[in-house]
């Protein structure tokens, strides 16, 4: 009788050794980091002395003394909980209504076009719609309809810094998510449909409903997953529209606050406890999308 090891290796074997590849850069350049982060967290490190062990008083510093951080969060959260839900199901909309095209294909790369596209590339194009003077295409429309006196200063007022960046991201959101929901939507079998309408079910939202999204959970739960860490990792978008320090702080984010004590002030365990906190919220939204769109079968 062979050994249960010998089974063992001739069964599975194989394909771990071509996981090992992929298992080595993750736990080096994935698992490590969060590791060590964690401990820097911490600490009091600025990159220029051996780190000084001080137990949770950066975290509580993060909570109770960062009022720049309070306004970091409250940015983070208004943007993730409205581009997010805007986003994720405008993406699942637009790719049910495309997969129904005759020319699919050519409507699919005009939507996935902006996520592949630069988001300071973006931002540029979007700022001249959004400009602070009379020559900004909103601002000179909206000037030549009589709704407003005076340019508004998009940009750069408080008031409209976050609307603005929530419309540009919201048009960005419709790209990586759109694409993986029309690849679902393309492998439904159409024998599906067809015995559904065998049965009496002729309305397509009722082929949605009780077909299409029970057969997209894989693709429903990516989509979220990929929508839920792009809306609390919102950077880049916030920082070309409205500068960093944006004014008053109105476009300031979380990952902008962890930018800035990193990489501008070096205090490396302080940021790394602001990396922590923004880890955890995301692994926590994360699962909770998992429990939601999870099936026993997947």
């Amino acid at each position: 009788m062979e050994p249960k090891v010998k089974i063992w290796w001739r069964k599975y074997g194989i394909g771990y050794l071509f996981m090992l590849p992929f298992l080595i850069l993750f736990i080096t350049f994935v698992v490590v980091p969060v590791f060590v982060a964690l401990t820097t967290s911490f600490t009091n490190y600025n990159m220029l002395q051996p780190p000084k062990w001080q137990g949770m008083t950066n975290y509580k510093l993060l909570f109770m003394d960062d009022d720049v951080f309070i306004t970091a969060l409250r940015n983070t959260f208004t943007f993730a909980f409205i581009t997010g839900p805007i986003g994720y199901f405008m993406s699942l909309l637009m790719a049910w209504v495309i997969d129904q095209l005759k020319f699919r294909n050519a409507f699919a790369l005009a939507f996935y076009a902006p996520s592949i596209t630069s988001s300071i590339a973006m931002s540029v194009v979007w700022l001249y719609i959004f400009s602070g003077d009379r020559y900004g295409l909103l601002n000179n429309i909206l000037i030549n309809i009589g709704i407003i006196q005076e340019p508004i200063l998009w940009n750069m007022d408080p008031e409209y810094i976050m609307s603005v960046i929530i419309i540009i991201a919201i048009w960005m959101s419709m790209g990586t998510g759109f694409l993986v929901f029309l690849a679902g939507l393309q492998n439904i079998p159409r024998e599906f449909y067809e015995a559904a309408a065998i049965d009496g079910i002729k309305n397509k939202f009722y082929e949605l409903w009780y077909i299409t999204l029970p057969l997209m959970k894989p693709q429903l739960l990516f989509g979220a997953i990929n929508s839920i860490v792009s809306s609390f990792g919102v950077f880049d978008i916030a920082v070309s529209v409205a500068g960093m320090p944006s004014p008053n702080y109105a476009g300031h984010t979380i990952v902008a606050h962890l930018y800035d004590y990193a990489f501008i002030r070096f205090q490396m365990g302080y940021a790394s406890a602001i990396a922590i906190v923004l880890f955890l919220m995301t692994f926590l939204l994360g699962r909770g999308a998992m429990r939601l769109l999870s099936s026993d079968d997947m």
